[in-house]
């Protein structure tokens, strides 16, 4: 147990989500005397700051959770198919006080510079406080949604009405929405899943559009005591066969590609998995439809006619079609009601796609010149994903090299785990790492750190640092697998993944496409060669 009053460790963890709780966990079976530094009140991370109505996972319970603690299995207590987020963040309560983590966690604590001094080669972390900590190692377990987005757009600050963004909802009350008048801008999975639950009480709900989405339904349902029962028999198999998926989810791979099939049977598959819901839809239809845009665009125009069936304003249903880029372009959300929302006497869909939103007043927004009242207005535009917790704060390197300044001109990683000129310096869920099912990745990640730093132990290696080859090798595999995919047109959907959706962000991949399967065996063939691409600065 470390002493989280002592300013000297062998690790400082920066983040108590599901990242930084697995390092914490996995480093104390190693022996490492180890820190995690939290901004935040309690741990949970994403699912501690993200409190926005309707804020739920897109993935299933029995995927989105860690199999490694077989305590927490076997005790833990899941009740929803997609769970809610305040079950998450007990989930993660739970997890903390159960494998008694608590003790070597400083909340309230957030971390404002991280220094590597080469003369001793240990890490110095500043806090908000002023508070100076040193260790060997330092780990980022910031998380790839954490850093919000906001929107530049003239007059925001002078809007007198109440202001709120999904990523920073108010903790400390309830807002109340019932009756008012209330804007929305922003329709990712945050204003998706927002839609539907304050439909249910705004006096008025006006959606601003910019781009729509594609919008998996997802049927939400109890979790009975004989399917928890199953699912903790499965834990590990399923962990199994998510690792060996190119999503990192346990689902059967498709043998088909869509337009190898005649329509009628086509259309079959593809209805059954839409009742079947979410992800499902996704990966279990078809094997090509992120890389064949002829079968993609099959599943986009499924997708089409299942908007038109269900909203019954024809003109309202078109403006929720997506037709500039293809399914998967950016990231389908899961959908609790979102299109049927559309069908209230209450919502009112606004296109701002060709000309965007003239001014943000004090009482509304204006609109190709229409003005709309509004009492309250909210931002879910949305995180600069990936890599915005790293570049929000100053992490610096060998000879002074800050890690933003770095990549202003493009990522560079070692499979997303290491940056050159950063020696004992390691990132989970870092950029470049799979666009994949994240607690799997995530559990994957920490542990692939906690082995590299035990072989380092075991074998008198003061310093891992990726070398330059490595990571040069790494940025083209990224990009190659990319360009193979038709998530290549994200940048006509300001997809995250590319960094399209924050302006000034270079455009390029900021995840490996090429599949967690074969991501997950390139870190194990780059363990059992001893390390060796983390074993030299090559300067």
């Amino acid at each position: 147990m470390a002493d989280v009053t002592s300013p000297e460790y062998d690790a400082i963890v920066i983040g108590a989500g599901f990242s930084g709780l697995a390092m914490l966990h996995h480093l104390r079976e190693i022996g490492q005397r180890t820190i995690v530094l939290e901004a935040g009140g309690g741990v949970g991370g994403t699912w501690y700051w993200n409190t926005y109505p309707g804020a739920r996972t897109d993935s299933e319970f029995y995927y989105y959770s860690f199999s490694f603690s077989e305590e927490v299995r076997n005790e833990w207590v899941w009740t929803e198919r997609y769970p809610s987020q305040p079950e998450v963040l007990r989930y993660l309560e739970f997890l903390a006080s159960r494998l008694g983590l608590n003790k070597d966690i400083r909340l309230n604590t957030r971390v404002e510079r991280a220094e590597y001094d080469e003369s001793t080669r240990k890490w110095t972390v500043t806090t908000d406080s002023g508070d100076t900590l040193t260790a060997t190692y330092l780990i980022s377990g910031m998380g790839v949604l954490a850093e919000p987005n906001l929107p530049d757009i003239p007059g925001a600050s002078s809007f007198a009405g109440e202001l709120y963004h999904t990523a920073r909802w108010p903790r400390d009350r309830e807002v109340d929405l019932r009756g008012k008048r209330v804007g929305l801008i922003g329709l990712g999975a945050s204003g998706v899943q927002i839609v539907p639950v304050v439909a249910e009480v705004a006096g008025e709900l006006v959606v601003f559009q910019r781009t729509p989405n594609y919008v998996v339904a997802s049927s939400n349902y109890t979790v009975d005591d004989e399917w928890m029962a199953r699912v903790r028999k499965e834990y590990p198999e399923n962990f199994k066969r998510a690792r060996e998926h190119i999503f990192a989810v346990p689902f059967e791979s498709p043998r088909h590609g869509a337009k190898e099939l005649d329509p009628g049977e086509r259309e079959r598959i593809f209805e059954e998995k839409w009742r079947e819901g979410g992800f499902h839809f996704m990966l279990e239809t078809f094997s090509d439809l992120a890389t064949d845009e002829e079968s993609n665009h099959h599943a986009s125009e499924f997708i089409r006619k299942k908007i038109r069936e269900t909203v019954k304003d024809p003109e309202t249903a078109e403006l929720l079609c997506p037709k500039d880029y293809p399914f998967n372009g950016k990231r389908p959300p899961g959908g609790h009601g979102y299109y049927e929302a559309y069908n209230r006497d209450n919502v009112r869909l606004v296109d701002i796609r060709e000309h965007g939103i003239d001014e943000i007043t004090p009482d509304g927004v204006r609109v190709g010149g229409v003005h709309h009242e509004l009492d309250v207005l909210i931002f879910a535009t949305g995180f600069d994903a990936m890599t915005g917790t790293l570049t929000a704060i100053d992490i610096v390197g060998r000879d002074g090299v800050v890690l933003r300044d770095k990549w202003s001109d493009g990522l560079k990683t070692n499979l997303g785990l290491g940056v050159h000129g950063f020696p004992n310096f390691f990132m989970i869920l870092g950029p470049q790492t799979p666009y994949a099912n994240l607690p799997v990745a995530i559990q994957e990640g920490v542990q692939w750190i906690a082995g590299a730093l035990k072989y380092a132990r075991d074998n008198g290696i003061t310093e891992l640092e990726s070398t330059k080859d490595a990571e040069e090798e790494w940025a083209a595999q990224v990009a190659e697998a990319g360009s193979a995919t038709i998530m290549a047109k994200g940048v006509d959907a300001n997809a995250w993944f590319i960094g399209a959706n924050v302006p000034g962000k270079p455009i390029e991949f900021n995840v490996y496409m090429g599949g967690a399967d074969d991501y997950f065996k390139r870190c194990d063939d780059v363990a059992a060669g001893g390390y060796r691409q983390f074993l030299g600065s090559d300067r």
